[in-house]
């Protein structure tokens, strides 16, 4: 129970105080899951977070769901995920509720800019985290810079680069493999 609740804890305040989605809760969660309790390896949260980064949905919910699945089992995984909905529930219910009476200029839109940009930093941050993690050998750089270039570039659609990075992964894995035998 005690664990069922710092997991409902975790997820609740990184849907409350970050912006962006999933990624840029990425820190809050690595600090609170990892660093302080030690509930799970920062290498098992970030396959997890690179997994639900991979499926279609919000990526906030797919990772708590993984995240408390390896917690704490299926009680685990029903609390992180509604943890990590839950202020986006309120907070979206809010917004659309007040959005149409808030005045768009002055102190509204300063505080609005102020958040973007906090929310860019905290997305770089959890990129960087998962770079360093994800990106281990020369093949796997050159995937990452081609597909980011293609991205950045509107060249192929991110399920056309999914598919083209699962390709290129299965070729390479299977010549690593025929040499090694």
């Amino acid at each position: 129970m005690q664990t069922n609740w710092r997991l409902f804890k975790v997820y609740l305040l990184a849907g409350t105080f970050t912006f962006s989605g999933g990624m840029a809760m990425l820190p809050v969660i690595e600090r609170e899951l990892c660093q302080k309790s030690h509930l799970i390896s920062q290498q098992d949260l970030y396959e997890y977070t690179t997994l639900a980064q991979t499926f279609p949905g919000v990526i906030a919910l797919t990772n708590a769901c993984f995240v408390g699945k390896k917690i704490n089992g299926t009680s685990g995984m029903f609390v992180a995920g509604l943890g990590a909905i839950l202020p986006a529930f309120v907070l979206m219910s809010a917004a659309t509720a007040l959005y149409q009476q808030l005045p768009q200029t002055g102190l509204i839109l300063n505080i609005l800019t102020g958040i973007r940009a906090a929310s860019a930093g905290l997305l770089f941050s959890a990129a960087f985290t998962l770079a360093r993690y994800n990106l281990r050998d020369v093949g796997s750089i050159l995937l990452a810079l081609i597909c980011f270039g293609c991205t950045l570039f509107n060249l192929l659609s991110a399920p056309s680069l999914i598919i083209l990075a699962a390709s290129v992964g299965l070729l390479l894995g299977s010549r690593q493999q025929k040499e090694r035998d």
